[in-house]
């Protein structure tokens, strides 16, 4: 069963795979959407409810005037219930909100799964902005079809596939095209996206649940600098890394992300 919801008065959309074990959530990255997870959410769905969230100034969720991880943590917080815990899964920006609300709501969080990602301010994010201006250059009143779009991001965005992943962000309606991502706000806090808010948890006790935290072999974003802030944070943690992937290990390697994960669930 697939259900296409909105979940209470978050403003967040959500789709529901699944009808009966516990909840399982996934939180998508910058530039997803909660769909993006659907594979391996289907080969979960047996035996759990599997929750897909569109974040917020993604996919069909609500907008806001700024970026604010405790924000947008407090916002997923409201999908869930201390009655029946979550079992998080979180996704490069979607992994720091998943760590957040584990921080700030323990209460609502049965384990944690942080994926390419750690609880650390990333100094590099010009890739990030260059995917942004690239978007934004395009004319989408003078746009007629999707791929005039791929045509005029391929000097800036040379990687066919990380191309396709941005322009799953394109969408037309009666109205004509526009991006689901708020393009505009995300552009102007890529600096929050990229932080961590260190001094707005600086009362947070460490998450005590199980953490697993998955990294990409090929990607830099989890090392070993960031050994001491992820025992600091999650003291209950291990940390698997995926050969051939990099830090869209979910995609790059799904099979093997989904046995890892299932293990992990238990």
């Amino acid at each position: 069963m697939v259900l296409s919801v909105p979940q209470r008065s978050t403003g967040l959309h959500t789709t529901l795979l699944g009808e009966s074990g516990p909840l399982l959530a996934f939180c998508h990255g910058l530039f997803g959407q909660g769909k993006n997870w659907t594979t391996i959410a289907r080969g979960l769905a047996a035996d759990h409810r599997v929750l897909l969230v569109d974040m917020p100034h993604h996919g069909r969720s609500a907008w806001h005037d700024s970026f604010d991880f405790i924000q947008v943590a407090d916002e997923l917080a409201g999908l869930f219930d201390e009655d029946d815990p979550v079992r998080l899964v979180g996704h490069s920006m979607g992994g720091k909100a998943a760590m957040v609300l584990a921080l700030r709501h323990p209460q609502l969080v049965e384990r944690l799964c942080v994926v390419d990602v750690a609880p650390v301010a990333y100094r590099s994010r010009s890739e990030f902005a260059g995917f942004i201006a690239a978007m934004q250059a395009i004319d989408l009143e003078r746009l007629e079809r999707r791929s005039e779009a791929d045509g005029a991001m391929a000097d800036a965005v040379p990687d066919p596939t990380v191309r396709s992943f941005l322009l799953q962000n394109l969408r037309r309606d009666d109205a004509g095209w526009s991006w689901q991502p708020n393009l505009e706000v995300l552009g102007r806090d890529l600096d929050v996206v990229g932080g961590w808010p260190e001094e707005a948890l600086a009362g947070a006790a460490p998450y005590d649940g199980p953490v697993l935290w998955v990294a990409g072999q090929n990607s830099g974003y989890v090392r070993e600098e960031h050994a001491e802030a992820m025992r600091r944070w999650f003291p209950l943690h291990r940390r698997v890394t995926i050969k051939g992937a990099g830090h869209w290990v979910h995609s790059e390697q799904p099979e093997v992300f989904t046995e890892v994960l299932r293990r992990f669930l238990g």
